[in-house]
C-alpha cells in the first residue's frame, strides 16, 4: 500500500507542480509575450477548464482499461503537454499546450484518488486519499518555489522543461511501484448516468467548485499582490510560495484525519474558516509578517478542505466511484477558472489588486451556504408519530 500511494504522490507532485507554478511565473510569461496580467492569469482558467472538460471525457475513454495502464497513458500525456509548453513560442500556443497537459489532470487524480481509497481499510480511506494529495502539497512546499526560482533565473519555458522531467520520473514509478492487478469494475454507463442525476452529487460538485474559486480568486494573483502591495521582492515571492505549501502539506494531513472522523464539521468549518482569513488578508496585506502569517494559515485550511472535498463526492456518488471522484477534480478545476476570472474582473475593476480578496470573501460565503444546505438535508429528520385511529383510540381509554 505504501510504495502504491507513493507512486501515486509522485505523480501527483509533477500534476501539481505544473498547475501552480504559473502562479509564480505570471509576471514573467506577461512580459515575455506581452500579455497583461488578466490575460495571462487566462493560462489559469484554460487550464482549468480542460480539466474541467476533458475529466469526464477521460475518464469514460479509460473506464475499460485496468487502472495501472490507465493511468500510465494519462501520465504519458502530461509528460507530452509541459513538453509542448517549454517550446511554445507564443501565447495561443502556450494556452493550446496547457490544455493539452490538462486532459490528464482530472482523470488520473479521479482513478488515482479511488485507487488510494481502496488500498485503505474502513476509517482511513481519507487519510490515504490524502496521502496521494501529498504530493499535490509537496508540490507547493518544493516544486512551485524551485520551479519560480528557476525560471526567474533562466527563463519561464526552463521551468517547463524541468516538469517534464518530474513526469519521467512519475511515469516510472507508477511503472514500478504500482500493482498489476489494479482492474475496475468494468463501466456501467446506465448505472452512471443514473448516479450523476442525484441533486445530492450536483450539490456535492458545486461545493467543490465555490471552494476552489474562492482559493484561486486569490491564488492566481497572489505574485502580482505580493509584489504590487506588500511590495515583496521576487525572491520573497518563492518563499512565500514556499511558506504556503507548508501550510497546505499540514493542513493535507490534518484535514484527512479531521475528514474520517466528522466530515461534514470539515467541511462546513474549513469553509466559514477561508471566508474569515480571505477579509483578514485584505486588511493586513501591506504588511510583510501578518500578511505572511496570515498566507500559512489560508494554505493549510485551504487543503484540510481538499481530500474531505474528494471523499464527500466518492461517498455521495458511491454508485460510479471512478466518474464522480474524475468530475470532482474537474469540478476544483471549473473552479480555479472562476477563481481566475472572478479575481481577474477585481484586477481591472476600481479596486485593482486590493479587490482580489474582497471577491474571494464573497464566494466563501456563496459556499458556506450550500455547503450549509448539503449538511442539513443529510442529517436524519426526527420521526412523526403516527395517528392513532379514534376506534383503537376508544379501546384504550376504556382499558
Amino acid at each position: 500500500m505504501n510504495f502504491a500511494l507513493l507512486a501515486l504522490a509522485i505523480a501527483a507532485f509533477g500534476i501539481g507542480t505544473t498547475e501552480f507554478v504559473i502562479m509564480g511565473l505570471l509576471p514573467d510569461v506577461a512580459h515575455d509575450l506581452c500579455v497583461s496580467i488578466p490575460t495571462a492569469g487566462l493560462l489559469v482558467a484554460g487550464y482549468a477548464l480542460g480539466v474541467a472538460i476533458g475529466a469526464p471525457i477521460m475518464a469514460m475513454l479509460t473506464s475499460r482499461l485496468p487502472r495501472k495502464r490507465a493511468l500510465l497513458i494519462l501520465m504519458g500525456i502530461f509528460v507530452l503537454g509541459n513538453f509542448l509548453c517549454a517550446v511554445s513560442g507564443n501565447y495561443a500556443l502556450l494556452m493550446g499546450a496547457r490544455i493539452i497537459t490538462a486532459l490528464c489532470h482530472g482523470a488520473f487524480f479521479g482513478i488515482g484518488s479511488v485507487t488510494a481509497a481502496d488500498l485503505a481499510p474502513e476509517g482511513k480511506k481519507a487519510s490515504a486519499v490524502a496521502m496521494m494529495f501529498a504530493g499535490l502539497t509537496l508540490a507547493n512546499v518544493l516544486g512551485v518555489p524551485m520551479g519560480t526560482a528557476l525560471g526567474q533565473a533562466e527563463g519561464w519555458r526552463a521551468t517547463f522543461w524541468a516538469v517534464s522531467g518530474i513526469g519521467v520520473v512519475a511515469f516510472l514509478a507508477l511503472l514500478f511501484l504500482l500493482p498489476a492487478n489494479l482492474h475496475a469494475e468494468p463501466a456501467n454507463l446506465a448505472r452512471e448516468l443514473r448516479a450523476i442525476r442525484s441533486v445530492r452529487v450536483w450539490t456535492a460538485l458545486a461545493m467543490t467548485v465555490l471552494f476552489s474559486a474562492s482559493m484561486f480568486a486569490l491564488f492566481t494573483y497572489i505574485a502580482p499582490i505580493l509584489q504590487g502591495i506588500t511590495h515583496v521582492s521576487p525572491h520573497g515571492v518563492s518563499l512565500t510560495l514556499l511558506l504556503i505549501g507548508v501550510g497546505m502539506t499540514v493542513g493535507n494531513f490534518v484535514g484527512g484525519k479531521l475528514a474520517d472522523r466528522r466530515l461534514s464539521a470539515t467541511l462546513l468549518g474549513a469553509t466559514a474558516v477561508i471566508g474569515v482569513l480571505l477579509m483578514v488578508f485584505y486588511w493586513v496585506s501591506a504588511s510583510v509578517i501578518p500578511t505572511e502569517l496570515t498566507l500559512f494559515v489560508w494554505g493549510a485550511v485551504c487543503f484540510a478542505s481538499a481530500s474531505a472535498l474528494q471523499l464527500n463526492a466518492m461517498t455521495v456518488g458511491s454508485a460510479a466511484p471512478s466518474l464522480i471522484a474524475t468530475m470532482n477534480i474537474g469540478a476544483f478545476n471549473l473552479g480555479n477558472a472562476l477563481g481566475a476570472w472572478i479575481g481577474g474582473l477585481a484586477v481591472a475593476s476600481t479596486l485593482g489588486l486590493h479587490g482580489v480578496p474582497l471577491s474571494g470573501v464573497a464566494i466563501s460565503i456563496v459556499g458556506l451556504v450550500v455547503t450549509g444546505a448539503f449538511v442539513w438535508t443529510a442529517k436524519p429528520k426526527p420521526a412523526v408519530a403516527e395517528a392513532i385511529p379514534a376506534s383503537e383510540y376508544e379501546t384504550i381509554i376504556s382499558a
